[in-house]
């Protein structure tokens, strides 16, 4: 067992030094008045904002990150720090995590193709207008629906639009559609698309510029005028989000008067143009390999960083809270009370931590410590302490488990040589329990390895958030993810396959016998 919590210690102490050059390379983005102009984008949302590799056409790197973004949100936000005299930096978060990453002061702005609908005015400020845009409906080419020049020939449709815009809403304006649920991502839904499972989507006519340009197997309807989506100008016309009361809001205004119209279709002619080739040429698997070997395997070093150390340090809260709750009760009744108010506190723990999902967790935790303390903290850290106390909360329970399995003639036989409940614990009864519960750590390991993946909610840029950013540049979404796929499997195969090696070592020979290595101790050599 010496061995055992050596190794443990080996790993958290590497771990740690792991973390600190993760988190030296992945500054804290908190939204200060440090000279920087912060704005959140999604970075996947051609020709808008988008990902890519090189700083070609005038890219800005990802706050964080290796890579690059661009897009007309990028040209424009450029435009706008330079005039304010700031350095642009761009932050990237998922659609969903717009919202209360500037609520919650970790950008100053949101430059995604946003609308200023009256709900999102309830919470955050916008600017002027920096684009007007007009709906319309991608589908397939080979489709029933890739003639229509009207909404009415949708009817009987299955459509979609992004989660939480009003492109979700316009569906309602189609009689007899069959609205499905909404999605996260335009990645998402050209996925659904393309494997048929909806026959189209609501999307802006940008998009679907830029979505006929990436697969020729898609098309954009041309609706007759007056046929198509009745929308509002607070539904059509895209403003740049801000804090209520941001006191740039005035200069940025004035900034985008200063944009004709004539710039504003040239920037984005320039970004249709410039957008990444998605061709593929040759085998996809060494593509994928190829172009984007070094983001997987940063995105699958962030996710074994998380998990490992999320399992450990979850292991070491596991440990500590499964010995207080299997205390017995002292005979005086203030010590009796004491330990009786910790167990009931470490209760309502478990019963937190196993009863909510995870991913509502991060973002509470994430977002909400900024918008309640004031407290700005790295995404990578924030995912590390959700992680460790949500899987800690498990373990807890799976070491009490091990220990109610170790014989009651064991607690009685330590406790008549005089040994304390602590002496008990750590020489005689956690070396078997232990034992007893690693295939359920090793199985807790193994779940934490897949959860990393709900922690795209924070944007921490683990291997499915990589595989998002990848997915969102080649538009190849099932090789993407099928690789994805592999890798995930050969990580939780691998771990599986280590700690079946712990569990022997930890069992010692099968042909152990004690009389016979007592003699051979006691029966001394002939010389």
């Amino acid at each position: 067992m010496k061995k055992f919590y050596l190794a443990i210690t080996s790993l958290l102490i590497a771990a740690g030094l792991l973390l600190g050059l993760s988190a030296g390379n992945n500054p804290v983005s908190a939204a200060t008045d440090d000279g920087t102009f912060k704005v959140g984008m999604e970075c996947g949302y051609a020709p808008f904002n988008w990902t890519q590799q090189t700083n070609a056409h005038g890219a800005v790197r990802i706050q964080g990150t290796k890579l690059w973004a661009n897009g007309y949100d990028v040209q424009t936000a450029k435009i706008i720090a330079k005039k304010l005299g700031k350095k642009l930096v761009v932050v990237k978060t998922k659609w969903d995590g717009l919202l209360p990453s500037l609520t919650s002061g970790k950008i100053d702005a949101i430059i995604a193709g946003m609308s200023p609908t009256p709900d999102r005015r309830k919470s955050i400020d916008f600017t002027n207008v920096y684009y007007k845009s007009k709906l319309t409906v991608v589908v397939n080419r080979n489709s029933k629906y890739a003639n229509a020049n009207s909404l009415k020939d949708f009817k009987g449709a299955k459509l979609t639009a992004q989660l939480s815009t009003y492109h979700y809403d316009a569906i309602k304006q189609i009689k007899g559609v069959l609205r499905q649920p909404a999605m996260d991502d335009f990645p998402a839904m050209r996925v659904a698309l393309e494997s048929n499972t909806i026959d189209g989507y609501v999307s802006e006519i940008p998009e679907g510029i830029t979505a006929e340009a990436a697969n020729p197997d898609l098309k954009m309807i041309h609706f007759k005028k007056g046929q198509g989506f009745k929308t509002s100008a607070s539904d059509t016309d895209l403003a740049i989000g801000v804090r209520k009361g941001y006191a740039e809001t005035n200069k940025i205004n004035s900034i985008l008067a200063g944009m004709s119209s004539k710039q504003r279709d040239a920037r984005m002619d320039d970004a249709v143009a410039n957008q990444p080739s998605t061709a593929a040429k040759g085998n996809w698997f060494i593509n994928i390999l190829k172009d984007y070997g070094p983001m997987l395997l940063s995105g699958t070093g962030m996710t074994l960083l998380i998990s490992l150390i999320g399992t450990i340090v979850g292991f070491i809260i596991g440990m500590l809270v499964g010995i207080i709750r299997t205390i017995p009760a002292p005979k005086k009744a203030g010590r009796r009370g004491l330990l009786g108010l910790c167990k009931w506190l470490l209760s309502v723990y478990i019963e937190v931590f196993r009863g909510t999902p995870m991913i509502v967790q991060a973002a509470v935790f994430y977002y909400g410590a900024a918008q309640a303390f004031g407290i700005n903290m790295d995404r990578t850290v924030a995912a590390l302490i959700i992680v460790s106390i949500n899987t800690g909360a498990y373990i807890s329970e799976i070491i009490r488990g091990g220990i109610i399995s170790v014989d009651a003639g064991q607690f009685e036989a330590a406790n008549a040589l005089g040994m304390t409940h602590w002496q008990t614990m750590i020489k005689v009864i956690l070396p078997q329990a232990v034992r007893n519960s690693l295939p359920a750590v090793t199985n807790e390991f193994i779940v934490n390895i897949k959860d990393t993946s709900v922690l795209s909610i924070i944007s921490v840029s683990e291997l499915f958030f990589t595989s998002e950013t990848i997915a969102g540049q080649n538009f190849q979404f099932f090789h993407t993810y099928l690789v994805v796929c592999l890798i995930y499997l050969i990580l939780t195969f691998t771990i599986s396959r280590l700690f079946r090696l712990i569990e022997k070592h930890l069992d010692g020979p099968k042909n152990y016998n004690v009389m016979n290595n007592q003699m051979q101790v006691e029966t001394p050599k002939n010389n």
